[in-house]
């Protein structure tokens, strides 16, 4: 892959997992992996789970480097080794610095690839990018050590990938380690499931996030506690709303709806004509993650009674309980919710005029608003 094509293990405009140098918040899945690695009964395939963003790809990366730089707890030598207590290795310790240059001959990572054919990035892995496995456990590791294979992410293999990779996990490699990440793993085979240990990440709380975000690399402009709010406690969903202004956006559709059950027909269009703007796929993408949000919030506060406890931006709090005052109201934004999200799917399946499809999603929560 050319420096410049898509990397589909990355959030555009952040660091590299490979390069983030610490991991928040994933403390008990570290220490459940160093426990079965003490233990010399360290097993060949692991599933790292969890909702997308957590911090899934820099575990498995930090195990990689640690896999490929710690000797054996029980390697037959004089001396009993101790006990691994981090995951940390140097940044200059050589495979450190060979993982960092993708130098790694251990090391291999599965990947979305480029269609030779059409030049575009595939939407799942292939059949041929798990079979060009085969060669690389072929290859005698140096010193006799250990092979180790990062699949980002098996959710997009596609079923002859998946029945290629359920051949090496049934008959795995010598010394070899597979890490496999799935945002969804009921979504895979049963049987690739079962042969894999699961490693569980969980989602951040705000003091987590703030800093997981100061060590990302990248320049936030929102309040931590509001991206961990929006993005349900997942980094690379906070980096990717504080790089696209999703913190404004939220509050920009929170303040128009303040006016229901007038909405400012203005704002609205301005509102839809911004989505609408050539090469906004990504923002109109985001645009209708976020509708869908406000509205999944605005359920949720008619249905308890009450507001979440953290404000995703000023107002919130009263425009929702304004909004949804009662368990009869949240039913009617949860049956808006499902119906607006079906709409807007197929409106964008079919190219329909992006102003278009915001207006009329904005013309539905209008008239799903209490009189």
């Amino acid at each position: 892959m050319t420096d410049d094509a898509p990397q589909p293990d990355r959030v555009e405009g952040a660091r590299h997992p490979r390069d983030t140098p610490k991991l928040i918040g994933q403390t008990a899945a570290e220490a459940a992996f160093l426990d079965a690695f003490n233990s010399g009964k360290l097993h060949h395939a692991w599933m790292l789970t969890g909702p997308r963003g957590v911090g899934k790809a820099t575990l498995a990366w930090r195990i990689a480097r640690f896999l490929l730089a710690t000797p054996d707890p029980d390697d037959g030598g004089m001396f009993d080794m101790p006990k691994a207590d981090t995951l940390d290795i140097d940044p200059e310790h050589p495979v450190a610095r060979r993982v960092a240059a993708g130098a790694e001959a251990g090391l291999k990572s599965v990947t979305r690839t480029i269609n030779p054919d059409t030049k575009k990035m595939r939407k799942q892995i292939v059949v041929d990018d798990i079979r060009a496995l085969n060669g690389f456990f072929q290859m005698s590791a140096a010193d006799g050590g250990r092979r180790v294979v990062i699949i980002d992410d098996a959710d997009e293999m596609n079923p002859n990938a998946a029945n290629a990779l359920l051949k090496m996990l049934e008959e795995p490699p010598e010394r070899a380690i597979l890490l496999l990440l799935s945002h969804q793993p009921s979504s895979l085979l049963p049987t690739i499931r079962s042969r894999c240990r699961t490693l569980r990440l969980s989602t951040l709380n705000a003091d987590q996030m703030a800093e997981a975000l100061a060590g990302s690399g990248v320049e936030v402009d929102a309040d931590p506690a509001a991206l961990a709010e929006l993005s349900g406690g997942s980094v690379g969903g906070a980096l990717r709303l504080s790089l696209m202004g999703g913190v404004r956006t939220y509050a920009d559709l929170v303040s128009l709806l303040s006016s229901l059950p007038q909405m400012d027909r203005g704002r609205a269009i301005k509102l839809a004509e911004a989505a609408a703007q050539r090469g906004g796929e990504a923002k109109l993408d985001l645009l209708f993650t976020l509708l869908d949000l406000l509205l999944v919030r605005l359920a949720r506060t008619g249905a308890t009674g009450a507001p979440p406890a953290q404000p995703a931006c000023a107002d919130e709090i009263a425009v929702l309980q304004r909004l949804s005052p009662s368990p009869a109201q949240g039913r009617a934004w949860a049956d808006a919710a499902q119906q607006i999200s079906d709409r807007a799917r197929h409106g964008l399946a079919v190219n329909l005029d992006p102003a278009a499809l915001v207006l009329d999603t904005l013309r539905q929560i209008g008239q799903t608003a209490p009189r």
